[in-house]
């Protein structure tokens, strides 16, 4: 699933070329997570003023409203003046003046939805819920901290579930507590401030380090030109089941948290 890096290289792709394009037409495929909750007509003529991104959404700003864009668990997107005819898993065409932005999701969990502003009830739905952006001058330490001590759960499960930061995603998770020395299963609001202090540090290193590596392609994550990101063949501890840890040479272990698999060195992170 394209997290937080994935979502900001793709966005950092193409956010210089389409702004200031006027939009031209609207492709729409087969149905997607939600409905694009306007006629795709409507939207031609209109211009595209910037991209941003919140969390995992992009947030593509229009003189009149603004899209929502979302990867789900296995899109991407293009962006290109020639892109070839739409394939079966092309579900979306933004066909502007300066190209055409076209997302790609062969399971179709993503979504692109229009709303009129970040106030509307839809927009207020699908963001009001997200925590603290890792990567911003926003992302304070107190708030991060007051934040952890009000959950019992593992701090994986907390770090994952997003309203407390963010894109912290499972790769990243893994990666970030082990840079902390913090063991997965440890209850958020054990954490003392110390620790926390570490952690903090630890998101924001291993997500900036994500976004220059281009972020992870684990199965089919490309940028909007097609290229794939490479931070996973330096991770850490993720993926690395039985090999030794690069610090202490024990073999990194591998355990099953909410479903998803958890890496971590029994050493490096006793506590």
């Amino acid at each position: 699933m394209p997290e937080l890096p994935e979502v900001e290289v793709t966005r950092r792709g193409f956010a210089d070329r389409i702004a200031g394009a006027r939009i031209e037409s609207v492709r729409v495929g087969k149905p997607l997570r939600w409905a694009l909750a306007v006629e795709p007509g409507a939207l031609a003529g209109r211009g595209v003023l910037g991209v941003r991104r919140r969390g995992k959404y992009l947030l593509v700003d229009l003189d009149a409203g603004l899209l929502l864009m979302h990867l789900g668990m296995s899109g991407s997107l293009r962006f290109d003046t020639a892109l070839p005819a739409p394939g079966t898993h092309d579900h979306f065409d933004l066909v502007t003046s300066r190209g055409t932005l076209r997302l790609n999701d062969p399971r179709r969990f993503g979504a692109v939805v229009y709303v009129e502003d970040e106030a509307s009830p839809l927009a207020r739905k699908l963001l009001g819920g997200l925590g603290m952006e890792p990567l911003g001058d926003g992302f304070d330490f107190e708030a991060f901290h007051a934040g952890l001590r009000r959950r019992r759960a593992p701090i994986k499960q907390v770090l994952l579930a997003g309203d407390v930061v963010v894109g912290v995603g499972n790769i990243y998770a893994s990666e970030a507590l082990f840079l902390a020395g913090i063991r997965p299963t440890l209850s958020a609001a054990r954490i003392s401030r110390p620790r926390a202090l570490r952690l903090h540090a630890a998101v924001r290193d291993i997500l900036a380090r994500a976004v220059e590596r281009g972020g992870s392609t684990l199965r089919d994550f490309s940028n909007v030109d097609g290229q794939s990101g490479y931070f996973q063949l330096e991770a850490t501890v993720y993926g690395r089941k039985g090999e030794p840890c690069r610090v202490c040479a024990t073999p990194v272990r591998m355990m099953r948290q909410g479903q998803r698999a958890t890496y971590f060195c029994p050493v490096c992170q006793k506590h």
